[in-house]
């Protein structure tokens, strides 16, 4: 039988373990695919402790598979699905969890992948490259214009500077000393992480910024709202509720093939590095989630399942 990683209930590493699945069925409007590659986000494990994303209904059916973006091959699509067939390269979200050897896609969230993108490089952009994209798009801001990205270092805060730079954007960043050249080889100026926050931006960017993007939340968003003129050009992907209270607004996803393939191209013209640095086999799942859970990785982790 297809074996995944998943977690038996809600709690810790404890909870974690391999599984013998059954090969998934594609519904209508799904397409079924065999795994090359899943992305590894801390949303991964921030779920196996219980958390609530918007819309969740319900308690889980354990056990829960983890990862929720892969790029594979198409093996089956499901009734009223157009535009794909098997043997399609492609990638996307997940509906039944990534870390296994075969994964449900809803068609509407789900890609081709470009002939100069490898499924590892492909694996990471359903969840922060395309976090990114639609945050950026979201604010709106002219070319020339500031932003500041809160979490500069971290896997959506990477893309996002990439993304806001190809938009025309100058872009002040904010991450730990120890990420200091990491966000500068961006393309974005290194605001240190840290109390105080107001009074060092104002110190490099004078001029003042025009927008935020915040990954934060917390303290950092609080001063960080201050800084624009107008509020409503401060975005958070981190505290939907905070963000409100300030004036500004959590980043709306469009969660659309259309927004895949648009950070897909980003990645070909070479305006968006998808910066893999660690790749783990689908039996060192536990290791990979750990890298990402202990807060050790500096870009992007992949679990490769296949070829």
């Amino acid at each position: 039988m297809p074996k995944a990683y998943a977690y038996t209930r809600h709690g810790g590493p404890e909870t974690e373990t391999f599984v013998d699945v059954e090969r998934p069925s594609p519904g209508p409007g799904q397409v079924l695919v065999a795994v090359c590659a899943a992305g590894v986000n801390p949303v991964d494990w921030k779920l196996r402790t219980g958390l609530r994303r918007p819309g969740d209904t319900g308690e889980p059916s354990f056990p829960v598979v983890f990862g929720s973006e892969v790029a594979g091959v198409v093996e089956e699509v499901g009734e009223g699905v157009t535009g794909f067939t098997a043997g399609d390269a492609v990638f996307g979200n997940t509906v039944s969890g990534g870390y296994a050897e075969y994964a449900l896609l809803p068609a509407a969230v789900t890609a081709h992948l470009p002939a100069e993108l490898s499924f590892t490089a492909a694996a990471v952009l359903p969840v922060a490259a395309a976090t990114a994209y639609d945050g950026v798009r979201q604010l709106g801001l002219a070319a020339g214009a500031t932003l500041l990205v809160t979490g500069a270092g971290g896997g959506v805060g990477v893309a996002t500077v990439q993304i806001a730079r190809a938009f025309g954007l100058r872009v002040v960043g904010t991450a730990s000393e120890g990420k200091k050249d990491f966000v500068e080889e961006l393309g974005a100026v290194h605001i240190a992480s840290g109390p105080d926050l107001v009074a060092r931006v104002r110190a490099a960017v004078p001029q003042g910024v025009d927008g935020v993007y915040d990954l934060v939340g917390g303290d950092v968003l609080e001063e960080a709202a201050t800084l624009p003129a107008d509020r409503s050009k401060v975005i958070s992907a981190a505290a939907r509720q905070e963000v409100e209270r300030l004036g500004g607004a959590p980043v709306r996803r469009a969660r659309t093939a259309a927004v895949l393939d648009e950070v897909a191209r980003l990645v070909v013209r070479g305006d968006l590095a998808p910066h893999v640095t660690r790749t783990f086999p689908l039996e060192r799942a536990d290791e990979a989630l750990r890298v990402v859970e202990e807060g050790h990785a500096r870009g992007k982790v992949v679990i490769e399942v296949g070829a």
